[in-house]
């Protein structure tokens, strides 16, 4: 290459290439020789002005550099911006690759929050979904204290800054609606918010809480458990709505007073605290501050907060384990609606006081002392009265220094029967489980091998003082005289001083029912048929004996009813295995065949052409039959489905008593008879005498079922012509409740019948208003379906129901979704909200 000497180059030119070119401010570093003239022409799509390239060609000829792409032109201007911001020193100005242009911008903009690692929402967008949802979990969330963005969010305030947390870090502004939209955060409008209900911030750092909180006055459940709080604010027992309070694994040392006062508390746990007291009678010392009402401030918006004039009136489940409370900081007033008390893992000390303050409450059910610091001083025998502890069926005072003797000594007086086995079952109806000593829980087998164990250990020798000698035995059976012993068959003969040893007898062995199956030849089936037609056989040779007998005497007519009692009683009919009697079914008689017809025919019978069948009585109800019958002491399903040909109760003329009829019936099926809301009652007078049909007299069927079948748990009335006239509330508290003689309805299946209301189940639910439990409730199941309801009342809701089956009505509210997606729980919740 020829070098150019400096004298022939114009200075024209040369600037005219500086121009031309985007060269940065060191040409050194970029290693990029300016381009020629041509290079610009070929690269630039734009046509040249004529003027450069004639300096172009008056210029001599430079050396060639390689052209700039597209690429490479990019970079080269984002490095000179780059140069020029730095050199510039400008806080506000940013490159176009600056990583951090927002913070350089405004310093004091809050960090964004990092991802979490669960996929849940940041803290802000979870605050405003909750103004739609009425429910906020900041649980794990590693917060110093509740969120001042929650107050201003929701309740439009700034709470004052707390102590714990005097530099409360801001949280980001929301993501923008578009990224928030695929996470399901959409911003909820004014008309859309409602009243914030369930807060839930469990598993945090927090130490205070802001005394504003007491403006959420809809909170029904705060759960706050696992946090550092060491103490509450006053306000917060102004939230009279509160139902459910878990504040367990904290540092409280004390809670305010007017918690106690709390109307609507059903739930409170205070285990893993510092408390030492629970003074109940706090808010109630002064007779000023008994009343309902009182007013939190004197503003004039302020709204008035309603306490109780008792403490804790609807409270049934207190936690109060592992703190430090002694029995005598107690207050003897507890809450008469506690149905659980657990004070495990506390210096109680004497306790006879609050015993006694536990024994007078009639619905408590667990008492839970585990690990307290009780002893034998605590129950003496003249601790209870005979009325104390009526519903008691837990005592736990295991793992204390309290003994079996004291125990069962001091609570001989209540009515139940004390059990003192370790298990986790519950206990028995009408028993008492009391844990003494150290705590070995056991399964209900191994309880039960314990108990067979002890039956069979005996003793095999007893001693006693005196003595008699007994009479040798006979060598030989066929003669009179006895032989006495010789020498060496003599028995030695007693020291004056030593006692006889009599062997005891042996014990009766007690053997299981299989067992005796087994030996009688009943354990199978072919066993079974030929002890069945063997007795009958018997019975029948028995009759006709008893017959011939009369006949040579005075003549009687032998009963049909020997006939029918014989035919229930048959294999077909009756299952001895689940004792089960399934009468057949029978249809109304056909109607007469027209007159003009040309067949002298008569019309085909539907009912059953089996000559067993014509055996059975007609009644939908035999019970005057049935109760002849061998197993009536202990059947227990009554299978009389689709007898409708004489839609009657034939009963017994023996006067029934409280007890009723089948003492251990439990299932009753009546579907397809065709009842109505009376039914025909037949009184049997029990002498046959073949002149006339007993008389009949209509009565109400569940009261006569209820009366009739004490222990019946389901009751299948389906496909009937019951109307609202049956459902009334007296019939079904009957029917349904039970009662000293009763054990309670637990299915009713009302299905395909007349109803177009249930008035009389609303009236029964209003008993569950503000007591979720009702003892005398046993019922599981409830099927109205294919009726003609137009409406389910709201009260329903309330009903413990596990099954709630209403397909097949006419009502539109609510909807089938309600109950297709999420069941009975859901159709029962979507009820109780229309209360609520």
């Amino acid at each position: 290459m020829s070098r150019i000497p400096q004298s022939r180059t114009p200075s024209k030119p040369a600037a005219t290439s500086s121009r031309l070119t985007a060269t940065p401010s060191k040409g050194k570093s970029s290693g990029l020789a300016p381009p020629t003239p041509r290079a610009r022409t070929t690269s630039t799509p734009r046509a040249p002005t004529p003027s450069k390239p004639r300096q172009a060609e008056e210029a001599p000829a430079l050396p060639s550099a390689p052209t700039l792409s597209i690429k490479e032109a990019i970079a080269l201007k984002r490095a000179e911006a780059k140069k020029a911001q730095s050199k510039a020193g400008g806080r506000g100005s940013s490159g176009l690759d600056s990583p951090e242009p927002l913070e350089d911008a405004i310093p004091d903009a809050p960090q964004p929050e990092e991802e979490d690692l669960l996929g849940r929402l940041p803290i802000r967008d979870t605050i405003e979904r909750a103004r739609s949802t009425g429910s906020l979990n900041l649980a794990g969330r590693s917060l110093l204290c509740l969120p001042s963005a929650l107050y201003e969010i929701h309740l439009n305030i700034t709470p004052d800054k707390l102590k714990s947390v005097p530099d409360e870090q801001v949280l980001p502004p929301s993501e923008p609606t578009a990224a928030r939209r695929g996470r399901g955060a959409e911003k909820t409008t004014w008309f859309e918010a409602q009243d914030l209900t369930i807060l839930k911030a469990w598993n945090n750092e927090i130490e205070e809480i802001q005394h504003e909180i007491s403006l959420f006055g809809s909170l029904k459940t705060v759960d706050l458990h696992k946090n550092k709080i060491t103490s509450l604010p006053k306000s917060f027992a102004d939230l009279t709505s509160l139902t459910i309070l878990d504040l367990s694994h904290n540092g409280l040392v004390e809670i305010p007073e007017n918690l106690f006062a709390l109307p609507e508390l059903v739930t409170l746990n205070l285990s893993h605290n510092r408390l030492t007291s629970l003074p109940f009678n706090a808010p109630f010392k002064d007779a000023g501050r008994s009343r309902g009402n009182h007013q939190v401030s004197g503003g004039f918006f302020t709204s008035t907060v309603t306490r109780s004039t008792t403490p804790l009136p609807r409270l049934y489940h207190l936690d109060a384990s592992h703190n430090s409370i002694s029995a005598d900081s107690i207050h003897t007033n507890l809450p008469v609606s506690l149905l659980k008390v657990d004070l495990s893992h506390n210096p109680l000390g004497q306790s006879q006081a609050l015993l006694r303050s536990m024994a007078s409450l009639k619905r408590l059910k667990e008492i839970k002392m585990e690990h307290a610091q009780i002893g034998d001083d605590s129950f003496p025998s003249t601790l209870l009265e005979s009325t104390s502890f009526p519903c008691l069926k837990l005592l736990d005072v295991s793992e204390t220094q309290v003994l079996l003797d004291s125990v069962q000594a001091a609570l001989t007086v209540i009515k139940q029967e004390l059990d003192f086995n370790f298990t986790t079952g519950d206990p028995p109806e009408g028993f008492t489980r009391v844990l003494v000593g150290k705590r070995v829980l056991k399964e209900a087998w191994e309880i039960e091998m314990e108990k067979r164990a002890g039956e069979r250990v005996h003793t095999t020798v007893e001693f006693t003082d005196d003595w008699t000698d007994t009479l040798p035995p006979k060598r030989n059976a066929g003669r009179e005289d006895t032989i006495s012993p010789t020498p060496a068959e003599q028995p030695p003969l007693p020291k004056p001083d030593q006692k006889k040893v009599v062997p005891a007898k042996p014990k009766e062995v007690v053997k299981e029912a299989w067992e005796i199956e087994l030996e009688q030849g009943l354990a199978t089936a072919g066993g079974r048929r030929r002890a069945r037609a063997a007795a009958a056989a018997a019975e029948v040779n028995t009759i006709e004996g008893g017959s011939r007998d009369a006949k040579e005497s005075v003549p009687q007519p032998v009963s049909p009813s020997t006939s029918i009692s014989l035919g229930l009683g048959s294999p077909q009919y009756y299952n001895s295995s689940t004792q089960t009697l399934t009468l057949p079914a029978s249809a109304p008689p056909p109607k007469a065949g027209h007159g003009r017809a040309f067949s002298m025919a008569g019309p085909i019978s539907r009912t059953s052409s089996r000559n067993e069948d014509l055996s059975v009585p007609a009644p939908s109800l035999p019970l005057s039959i049935i109760l002849t019958q061998p197993f009536a002491d202990t059947l227990k399903v009554l299978n009389l489905g689709n007898r409708r040909m004489d839609r009657s109760f034939a009963l017994p003329s023996m006067p029934m008593e409280a007890v009723g009829f089948l003492p251990c019936l439990e299932e009753l099926d009546l579907e397809g008879c065709n009842l109505g809301d009376l039914v025909s009652i037949s009184i049997s007078s029990g002498v046959d005498s073949g002149t006339a049909t007993p008389p009949r007299s209509n009565e109400p069927l569940l009261p006569m079922i209820a009366k009739c079948f004490p222990s019946l748990r389901t009751l299948n009335l389906s496909y009937n012509a019951l109307s609202n006239a049956s459902l009334t509330s007296t019939a079904l508290s009957h029917l349904i409740l039970a009662s000293p003689h009763r054990k309670g309805l637990r299915h009713l299946r009302l299905r395909g019948n007349r109803l177009s209301e249930l008035d009389g189940f609303q009236i029964l639910a209003e008993s569950f208003k503000g007591n979720r439990e009702n003892p005398y409730w046993k019922v599981e199941e409830l099927d109205v379906r294919d009726n003609e309801l137009g409406k389910i009342p709201p009260e329903l809701g309330l009903l413990p129901l596990d099954v709630f089956l209403v397909d097949g009505n006419t009502f539109r509210v609510p909807q089938r979704r309600v109950w297709e997606r999420e069941g009975t729980k859901g159709l029962l919740s979507w009820l109780r909200g229309r209360i609520e």
